[in-house]
C-alpha cells in the first residue's frame, strides 16, 4: 500500500525524475516466485519507462520508518537498565587487566577484548539515551573491522563454529565508522550462530558499476556473510530486518534492525538471500574512489 501511494503521487505530481520500486513480484509461467528491483522514469516526450532488474536478495526494509515513539521510548528504557550492570562489567574487567601481568598472552587478549566491547556498547547506550549527529566517516580498511568480528566469533563460538576468511586484498580502503560497521557484521555473525550454523564464511569482493540506492558507482565493496545454518523462516522473509521480529522466543528482535541502519548510515545497502543450509547477507558499500567521495560517504 506505501509502494502504491507513492506510485500515485509521482504519476499525479511528484517533481522527481525518477521512482523506485522494491520487491517487485514477477508473474513468470510456470516458474518459482521472483522479485524485482524497478525504476520508473519520466520521457521527455510525456511517456514513461519502466526499468526493472530482477533479483534474487531481499532488501532491508528501513526500520526508522517501522519505529513509532513507543518503542523508542522502550529502547531508551532498555539502555538504562543496561547501564549499571555495563558499569559492574567494566569495573571488573579493569580489575582483570591489573591481575593479568602473570597470565599468557592469549588469557590477556581476552581480557583486553572484554575491556574494549564493554566501551563499545556504553557508546552505543549513549548514542541510544542522547541522539547525536552522525560522526565524520574516518578511512578505515574493511578487513581490520572484520578481524575485529572474528575474535569475537571465536570468544563465543569456541570449537563448535568454524569461522573463515574469504577476503580480497586489493581492496582499497572506505570511508566509515569502524565501531558502527563492527557491530553490523558481529550481529549478522551472531545471527548465523543462533541459526544452527557451523561453518560462516566472511568474503570481501570489489563490483564495478554497481546501483546502490539509485546510484552507480565506479567501484562499490561487496561484503558476505555466508553461513550453513537452518535459513529464514518462510513467514519473516519479508519483515527479517524490522525491530522486534525474531524467529526465537529469546530474541530482540533488534540486531539485523541495526545492521540494516548501519549498511543506510554508510549511503549503503543490506539484503539477503536464503535456503535451508545456505544463507548468505550481503551488505554493499560505496568504495573510496578519491576525494570527490567523501561528501556522499560522510554520515
Amino acid at each position: 500500500e506505501v509502494q502504491g501511494d507513492a506510485l500515485a503521487r509521482f504519476l499525479l505530481n511528484d517533481e522527481r525524475d525518477v521512482l523506485r520500486l522494491h520487491r517487485l513480484a514477477l508473474g513468470l509461467p510456470n516458474d518459482a516466485p521472483r522479485f524485482a528491483e524497478g525504476w520508473l522514469s519520466r520521457l521527455d516526450d510525456g511517456g514513461w519507462l519502466l526499468e526493472t532488474h530482477p533479483v534474487d536478495e531481499f532488501p532491508a526494509l528501513d526500520p526508522t520508518h517501522a519505529l513509532p515513539n513507543a518503542l523508542s521510548a522502550a529502547l531508551k528504557g532498555l539502555a538504562h537498565e543496561l547501564r549499571n550492570p555495563l558499569a559492574g562489567l567494566k569495573g571488573a574487567a579493569q580489575l582483570l587487566a591489573r591481575r593479568s601481568a602473570g597470565r599468557d598472552e592469549d588469557e590477556r587478549e581476552l581480557i583486553e577484548l572484554i575491556g574494549t566491547e564493554i566501551e563499545r556498547l556504553n557508546t552505543l547506550l549513549e548514542r541510544l539515551l542522547s541522539p547525536t549527529p552522525a560522526r565524520p566517516h574516518d578511512r578505515l580498511n574493511i578487513h581490520v573491522v572484520l578481524e575485529r568480528v572474528l575474535r569475537l566469533a571465536e570468544a563465543e563460538g569456541g570449537w563448535s563454529v568454524q569461522v573463515q576468511r574469504d577476503y580480497d586484498p586489493s581492496i582499497p580502503d572506505i570511508l566509515g565508522d569502524g565501531d558502527r560497521l563492527t557491530q553490523a557484521v558481529w550481529n549478522l555473525v551472531r545471527n548465523a550462530f543462533q541459526a544452527g550454523a557451523t561453518r560462516v564464511t566472511l568474503r570481501t569482493r570489489v563490483e564495478h558499476g554497481q546501483r546502490i540506492r539509485d546510484r552507480v558507482h565506479a567501484m562499490s565493496l561487496r561484503l558476505e556473510i555466508i553461513d550453513d545454518g537452518g535459513g529464514v523462516p518462510e513467514e519473516l522473509a519479508e519483515h527479517l530486518f524490522l525491530p522486534l521480529v525474531s524467529g526465537r522466543a529469546e530474541g530482540s528482535g533488534l540486531g539485523l534492525a541495526l545492521a540494516q541502519q548501519v549498511s543506510r548510515e554508510h549511503h549503503g545497502t543490506l539484503t539477503y538471500r536464503s535456503r535451508p543450509g545456505h544463507t548468505v547477507f550481503t551488505l554493499l558499500l560505496p568504495e573510496l574512489a578519491g576525494d570527490h567521495d567523501k561528501e556522499h560517504l560522510h554520515g
